[in-house]
C-alpha cells in the first residue's frame, strides 16, 4: 500500500498507556505554501494541547474543486518543498504529522498520496489511495494513478501501531482490515469527503463502522464546507465519537487509551472470532450474476 512494501517502523520512546491525537480540518487551496502555513498554525495549536499526532486532510498540498491539468502543475515529489516543510514542522514541534500530497507521477497523471513525518523530520510512511473516486459524479481515475496493492506500511507512536488510508477507501472495509491484520491499532483517514445528499450520514456511518468492526481507534480529517462535509472526528473501538469538529476550520484532540482498547477487545473479541481473511483481488460478475474471483496482478 505504500512505497516500500511491508514496513513496521518504531519512532517512539516506548510503550505508553495514552496518546493524544489531533484531527485538523481546513480548506486547502492551490497554493501549497499557504496550505503549509495553515497546517503549521493548526499543528501549533494541537501541540499546545499535548497532541503526539496531527492528521490533516487529503489533498492538503494542493486542491481545486475540479480535478484537471492544474493538479499536474501543482504536484510535488516526496522530497519536494511541501513534504520537507512538514518534516521541519514535525521536528520543531516534536509530533507526527500526516497529510495528503498531490504527488508527481507522470506528464498525465499524479498519485493521491499520504505522507507521515516523524518528530525526527523523517518520512516514515506513505500510502497511495487504492480506490479512486469514480462515484457520485467523480472522475479521479482520469487523472490519478491508483496505489499498488502491497503489504501495508505502519509506524509506531508510543507503543501504538498506526496505519493510513484515504477517503473513498473507507467504503471498502477490507482496506482497514488489511491494516489491522498488519497490526494497526489506530487508523488515520485524511479525506476530502464531498458534500451531497446523505453524504454526511455516509461519512459518520462509515468512519464509525471501521472503528467498531475492527475494535480500533480511527481519526478522520476532512475539508470544511462548502466542498467537504467537515465533521472531522476521532472514534474509539466501541464506535463512540470521542472528539469531533463541526463545519469550521480547527482541530479536535482526543486521548487514545490502551486500557480502553484492551477492554473493548476483551468484551468484543471479534478479530479473534472471525472466520474469513482478506486476500488481494477484484471480484467479477458473470453474465448470470454469479460471483467469481479473479486474481489481480496490479491495479
Amino acid at each position: 500500500m505504500g512505497s516500500s512494501g511491508a514496513l513496521a517502523r518504531n519512532y517512539s520512546g516506548g510503550m505508553e498507556d495514552t496518546l493524544a491525537i489531533a484531527v485538523a480540518q481546513f480548506a486547502p487551496t492551490g497554493d501549497a505554501e499557504a496550505n503549509l502555513e495553515t497546517i503549521t498554525e493548526l499543528a501549533e495549536r494541537a501541540s499546545r494541547r499535548g497532541a503526539r499526532i496531527l492528521v490533516a486532510p487529503e489533498y492538503s498540498s494542493f486542491f481545486e474543486k475540479e480535478i484537471g491539468p492544474a493538479y499536474l502543475d501543482g504536484a510535488q515529489p516526496l522530497d519536494g518543498p511541501f513534504v520537507q516543510g512538514l518534516g521541519r514542522l514535525a521536528a520543531r514541534l516534536g509530533l507526527f504529522v500526516v497529510a495528503g500530497l498531490v504527488e508527481t507521477r507522470s506528464a498525465t497523471h499524479f498519485s493521491n498520496t499520504l505522507v507521515a513525518l516523524a518528530p525526527s523530520g523523517e518520512l516514515v510512511a506513505t500510502y497511495r489511495k487504492l480506490h479512486l473516486y469514480d462515484a457520485f459524479g467523480g472522475n479521479e481515475s482520469d487523472w490519478i494513478v491508483p496505489g499498488e496493492i502491497d503489504e501495508p506500511e505502519t509506524f509506531t507512536v508510543d507503543g501504538f501501531t498506526v496505519g493510513l488510508q484515504t477517503c473513498y477507501d473507507v467504503r471498502f472495509p477490507e482496506v482497514t482490515r488489511m491494516l489491522v491484520d498488519a497490526g494497526a491499532e489506530i487508523v488515520l483517514i485524511p479525506s476530502e469527503w464531498v458534500r451531497g445528499p446523505l453524504k454526511e450520514h455516509h461519512w459518520r456511518t462509515l468512519v464509525t463502522a471501521r472503528a467498531l468492526e475492527n475494535t480500533i481507534y480511527v481519526a478522520a480529517a476532512d475539508h470544511v464546507p462548502p466542498v467537504g462535509v467537515g465533521n472531522s472526528m476521532v472514534v474509539d473501538p466501541s464506535g463512540v465519537e470521542i472528539a469531533t469538529i463541526g463545519d469550521e476550520v480547527g482541530i479536535a484532540v482526543a486521548e487514545v487509551s490502551r486500557a480502553r482498547l484492551e477492554a473493548v477487545r476483551t468484551v468484543n473479541p471479534a478479530l479473534t472470532l472471525r472466520r474469513f481473511h482478506v486476500a488481494a483481488g477484484a471480484p467479477t460478475v458473470s453474465a448470470d450474476g454469479a460471483q467469481a474471483r479473479e486474481t489481480v496482478e496490479s491495479l
